[in-house]
């Protein structure tokens, strides 16, 4: 049973993950199960050049971006679990209590998080009623969104980046899945607001 798992490793789910990841010491943090599916072949950043990105040297192709999120992730963070080459197809159950299950597996955990790209069709089942059409993108891209509130699908399950009605640039992305990161730290911590800040001071 994981705590949590996201779904998607682009830009909003490997920031959410590094922000969750980077808890670890955090006594309300130090028995949870955070999982990842890392899911990046439809990510955009696959065509992505870097030059207004804030942190990001300029000419950083995305393509080097998501490798490098991977790689940094193990090495920094390595109990989180990452899961590769599953694709996720359908969602069922409630709050402390989700199935995830995958064209391999299936997951069980008590929030999910989801990060995948706005494309339409939604190809994960059992969120059909969340379903919207992108308020932030023209009618003439086709972009779907999921219904939410401050990020909040339903009872146990959030949505970041642009599916959460985001605007594709890569800063908003990351803030999104940084976001959602300390709102579920927050529901660990019961209810006291929490951030996470590495400093050179400690």
């Amino acid at each position: 049973m994981f705590d949590v798992l996201i779904i998607g490793g682009g830009v909003s789910g490997m920031s959410c993950a590094m922000i969750l990841g980077s808890a670890k010491s955090k006594s309300f943090v130090a028995e949870k199960k955070i999982g990842i599916i890392a899911h990046q072949k439809a990510s955009s950043l696959h065509d992505a050049l870097f030059n207004n990105a804030y942190g990001i040297p300029a000419g950083k192709l995305g393509a080097d971006l998501l490798v490098e999120t991977v790689d940094h992730l193990r090495e920094l963070y390595p109990h989180i679990d990452q899961i590769f080459g599953e694709k996720v197809i359908k969602i069922e159950g409630q709050i402390e209590n989700f199935t995830v299950i995958t064209n391999k597996n299936s997951y069980q955990t008590k929030l999910v998080v989801i990060g995948i790209g706005a494309g339409n069709p939604f190809a994960i089942e059992g969120l059909e009623e969340f379903v919207i059409p992108h308020q932030k993108v023209i009618p003439e891209k086709n972009r779907i969104q999921l219904k939410n509130i401050d990020h909040k699908v339903t009872d146990g399950i959030y949505v970041i980046g642009t599916l959460a009605g985001w605007r594709s640039q890569l800063s908003i992305a990351a803030g999104s899945g940084a976001a959602v990161a300390t709102d579920i730290l927050t529901l660990w911590n019961n209810g006291v607001h929490m951030q996470v800040h590495d400093s050179v001071r400690k």
